[in-house]
């Protein structure tokens, strides 16, 4: 069953779109699974995702763009050609991840994912918020902005699960950004997962599916520290 809420934020193009709920409720949720939709999808059809995962104990949580993208131009393009919008995009996602931390999940409990330019704005918000996560999967995507501008991410992600899946000869996404992005979540402190799939089409594959279904089922079956029961708890960097 999926839910709706909208969560008050500063001005911005994406601020003020509603949030979609799925899976556990919060305050019983043992993990959660923020997911973001690609460019001319929506937030409830990103969580068809989490009902295939089938994992009890996840809370799912989507928002949504406004007009179906978070930012115009290519992932690839100028940062500033993408802005306002991929700045306010940034934001929605902070907003729900401070959202989650605030009613007790904590980062290393919370699995932030998408496909497309869900994918991308998923990569760039862990590179430019690095600590440590539950995981990070970016399915068909990688980090935003010309070749230039991706090495300069700094922090550390405290051996964060990074999954980075992507077609060999995916039409929307180079595979260059891809391996670009592998290393830069490697220089981080990421514990990375690159995979290629050969001829595959712009989509989700079963095993990607499952890379993410295993994740969420680790945390879910790992008891929670003290730290963990404290949303102010982990490395909070």
């Amino acid at each position: 069953m999926t839910t709706t809420e909208s969560l008050d934020s500063s001005p911005g193009p994406h601020q003020g779109q509603p949030v979609k709920h799925a899976g556990a409720p919060l305050r019983v949720a043992d993990a959660a699974l923020v997911l973001l939709h690609g460019r001319g999808a929506t937030a409830e059809s990103i969580l068809d995702l989490a009902d295939e995962l089938g994992v009890h104990g996840v809370a799912a949580v989507a928002p949504q763009a406004q007009y179906n993208r978070w930012y115009p131009q290519s992932f690839l393009a100028p940062l500033e050609t993408n802005e306002p919008e991929l700045s306010s995009a940034l934001h929605a996602v902070d907003d729900v991840v401070s959202e989650l931390v605030e009613r007790g999940v904590p980062p290393d409990r919370i699995v932030i994912g998408g496909f497309s330019q869900g994918a991308c704005l998923a990569a760039e918000y862990v590179a430019r918020n690095p600590r440590q996560y539950g995981g990070l999967v970016v399915l068909s995507g990688g980090l935003v902005g010309p070749g230039e501008t991706v090495v300069d991410h700094t922090g550390d992600l405290a051996g964060t699960p990074v999954f980075l899946g992507c077609s060999d000869v995916d039409p929307h996404v180079p595979l260059e950004r891809v391996h670009e992005s592998r290393d830069v979540f490697e220089r981080l402190g990421g514990d990375v997962t690159e995979r290629v799939y050969e001829g595959m089409a712009h989509t989700v594959n079963d095993d990607e599916v499952a890379f993410l279904r295993d994740r969420l089922q680790t945390l879910v079956e790992r008891k929670p520290t003290p730290s963990d029961s404290d949303p102010d708890g982990g490395d909070g960097q």
